[in-house]
């Protein structure tokens, strides 16, 4: 399973994943935010900044990220994928499309979250370090940081 480029024509496939991780991730509870979700994935398809990964058609992992604000927007692999290393060569492929002359910042659930045990490991394993606390979708998080 390799990285590649989200295209417009994954649409389908690639909600069929973020509808089945969305319990994980505050602002998606609704049909209306998975709506809002699509049409921000779509732009992201549209600009190349989102990355999937795939089993044949079925898309098992994703990732959006910014160039502008160097960061990574959203991470999630399905369930059944998982300790596969899909989030690793996504996270992988994104960081090496940001300036990695500056700072690279991602938001993920605080330390005492259980939501947050694996993801922090993989950002830690990167060189991502804890940063700020902050509250995003009503939710509880942590900005962690990839320094240059």
């Amino acid at each position: 399973m390799q990285v590649e480029w989200g295209k417009c024509n994954d649409i389908d496939e690639w909600m069929k994943l973020v509808e089945e991780i969305s319990w994980n991730y505050p602002g998606l509870e609704t049909k209306e935010k998975l709506d809002e979700h699509k049409e921000t994935v779509l732009e992201f398809m549209d600009e190349t900044r989102a990355l999937c990964v795939k089993n044949g058609k079925e898309i098992t992992g994703v990732l959006l990220f910014s160039r502008e604000h160097n960061m990574i927007c959203c991470l999630g692999v399905s369930p059944g994928y998982r300790r596969c290393g899909i989030a690793a060569k996504l996270l992988e492929k994104a960081i090496n499309e940001l300036d990695q002359n500056k700072d690279i910042i991602v938001t993920t659930f605080r330390e005492n979250d259980e939501k947050g045990i694996a993801p922090r490991a993989l950002y830690e394993k990167f060189g991502f370090i804890a940063g700020e606390y902050i509250e995003e979708f009503g939710y509880p998080n942590q900005i962690y940081v990839l320094h240059p």
